[in-house]
């Protein structure tokens, strides 16, 4: 509650304030009119901040079972551009289902081959089915079936329209949450967004988090990593212990261009860049190679493990002496090894990772480990 608002009359004129801020339509558009104005780029639905297309053939299968039987499907978000190009907020899996099933689907340069319905669970006979076999009859009745879209406005508050979406998608939809930032960040500005994207595909960076899964990195985990490592180095005073909001409101702050962190983003990509070339040759000096930001088993040996506590307290406690770090020095790359190789198994820093490890003094202490004997060995 804010202490300026003195009055009801206050509190609804600041609400209808911000109602006349955001201006929105709906529209109902067949499949047919999505497919065309996809085909004629004037429906944007994979976006780089869009999640990837996940659902299973089975799934999408049900989908389009869904449309032939009519029953009621749940609306799409678009954004209309200053160009009027609608891009797809919400809503991918769907539209994606029905490409997909017509055969129009691309992913990056190629054309998926169409898809064959599969696990149609009440029409069981739909199974085996092509588009381009269906009778002609439902093939019209699928290209006919109709979608409610909720647009938002190119002359809405950018702010607004940021809001509305983070709510959006952080209302049970199965997103990470660095898609969730991804998809609605960009409502502010996608300048920080981009940057992190951009230093995702570090080589050094790529080749300290090749140990990371597969899954956590389609859901954007590297990315989280490349905010994390800013967020806790630029803010971690700031810190408490809810990690995902920390982060948000990190990417919210060096986000807004209005808002009151300047983010320098020459000498922040430098700092990334030169952290992750040491922290690259530190790992070959090792011997644990992409193995350096995992856990180590009791006898010392490597495991294809990634730890985010790892890779926090190596990281970021290499910041205290990232100026004094010479990466051609062969004598500093050994002495950072030797820490890194002794620390993965000292007790103090082991203390400090773990389950329900994510609170500020935790933090504190896996970054203060490494920061102290980084230093040490290089006094």
């Amino acid at each position: 509650m804010s202490e300026e608002i003195t009055s009801p009359d206050e509190l609804i004129q600041s609400v209808d304030k911000k109602i006349t801020a955001i201006r929105t339509k709906s529209n109902d558009f067949s499949f047919n009119e999505l497919a065309d104005m996809y085909e004629s780029e004037e429906l944007i639905i994979d976006p780089e901040f869009q999640r990837m297309f996940r659902w299973t053939e089975g799934a999408q299968s049900r989908f389009i079972e869904s449309l032939l039987l009519e029953l009621p499907v749940p609306p799409i978000f678009l954004i209309e551009r200053e160009d009027r190009v609608y891009e797809l907020i919400d809503g991918l899996q769907r539209i994606s289902s029905f490409l997909h099933f017509r055969g129009d689907l691309r992913v990056g340069e190629e054309v998926l081959d169409p898809l064959v319905l599969s696990d149609c669970d009440i029409v069981p006979e739909l199974n085996g089915q092509m588009y381009d076999g269906l009778p002609r009859a439902l093939a019209i009745k699928l290209k006919r079936s109709y979608i409610r879209a909720e647009i938002l406005r190119k002359e809405s508050d950018p702010r607004l329209r940021y809001y509305m979406f983070k709510r959006l998608n952080t209302g049970g939809e199965q997103l990470s949450k660095q898609e969730v930032r991804n998809a609605t960040i960009r409502l502010l500005s996608n300048k920080f967004n981009q940057f992190i994207m951009d230093l995702a595909r570090n080589p050094g960076f790529s080749y300290c988090v090749e140990t990371i899964t597969d899954k956590a990195r389609n859901e954007k985990f590297d990315q989280e990593l490349v905010l994390r490592f800013f967020a806790f180095k630029n803010a971690g005073a700031t810190y408490k212990h809810d990690v995902a909001d920390f982060l948000t409101d990190y990417m919210e702050a060096a986000s807004d261009p209005s808002g009151p962190v300047q983010f320098d983003y020459t000498r922040e990509g430098g700092l990334f860049e030169k952290t992750f070339a040491i922290l690259q040759k530190v790992g070959k000096a090792t011997g644990y190679e992409q193995k350096i930001m995992g856990t180590v088993s009791r006898n010392g040996e490597p495991r294809w493990q990634f730890s985010v506590y790892h890779f926090e307290g190596i990281a970021l406690g290499l910041q205290k002496v990232l100026n004094d770090v010479d990466p051609e020095n062969e004598e500093h790359i050994a002495a950072l090894a030797a820490v890194v190789k002794k620390g993965k198994s000292a007790p103090e820093f082991l203390q400090a990772t773990g389950g329900g490890k994510n609170d500020r003094i935790s933090l504190q202490v896996r970054v203060g480990y490494f920061a102290d004997r980084f230093a040490e060995v290089l006094a």
